[in-house]
């Protein structure tokens, strides 16, 4: 589990040696918490590696969330099985998907599918079609989508707006690094998200939600300035330009 927290929406682990794993959740997520509140931040997003209401812990992992504030928590990836076994794998994870929607409705907690393009691993939903497949007709409320610009420009390139479009129902946090569409992540104002007009729609679409902000590109010169000083140099610049881009709409 990774909290995704505080004002500006920019991904903070949870302790420096990366997650904490489910079965410390209960002990270790209020600790952190804590933390946060002491520093007037919040946590209203959780990245999880849950993928149905088996998995490990997953609703003690859930209910502590809620307990702390928790408003979404991003599922966990799953790699895809080729060939003939697609469909079924598509028929069996559309149906984990609604098992967990109803946890999430007996909770009051929302889940989210996101996009991801291909990175090392395919991911299920990677491609916007797919992701609309395995969300239609679950209540967007209980089940929904995070909706990553930067993945989605690479995977689709300028047709990502089409997609978009039909995903809107289902949109509930926005993601957003910067990317060039041929797949390189690239300091924020160095690519090609702040040209799609994204931004402009978000704000069509009155959206109030978390914007999470992501960091990507190679910020740490590759290894050599690896600190935390640079870590933080990144993060506000890279803030700076999101504000930049929402304050142009």
């Amino acid at each position: 589990v990774t909290a995704e927290a505080g004002l500006s929406g920019v991904d903070i682990p949870v302790r420096p040696g990366g997650e904490i794993e489910p079965e410390r959740v209960a002990e270790e997520l209020p600790r952190y918490a804590e933390l946060l509140k002491a520093r007037s931040l919040s946590m209203p997003l959780l990245t999880t590696a849950i993928t149905s209401p088996s998995s490990p812990h997953a609703e003690e992992i859930l209910r502590t969330a809620k307990k702390l504030g928790v408003q979404f928590y991003r599922i966990g990836f799953i790699e895809p099985e080729t060939g003939a076994a697609r469909e079924k794998q598509m028929r069996e994870v559309k149906a984990q998907l609604k098992d967990l929607a109803a946890l999430n409705r007996q909770i009051g907690i929302g889940g989210l599918v996101q996009n991801h393009s291909p990175s090392g691993h395919t991911y299920l939903g990677g491609d916007l079609s797919e992701l609309q497949e395995l969300v239609s007709g679950l209540n967007p409320s209980e089940m929904a989508i995070a909706f990553d610009i930067g993945h989605a420009l690479i995977v689709h390139g300028d047709q990502w707006r089409s997609h978009f479009e039909k995903l809107k129902p289902y949109l509930k946090v926005a993601y957003v690094k910067d990317a060039k569409k041929e797949g390189r992540w690239v300091p924020f104002g160095q690519g090609d998200v702040a040209g799609t007009g994204y931004f402009k729609l978000l704000k069509e679409l009155n959206y109030h939600a978390p914007i999470s902000l992501h960091i990507e590109f190679d910020w740490t010169n590759q290894g050599k300035t690896k600190t935390r000083e640079a870590l933080v140099k990144a993060l506000k610049e890279s803030a700076a330009a999101l504000r930049g881009w929402l304050a142009e709409v």
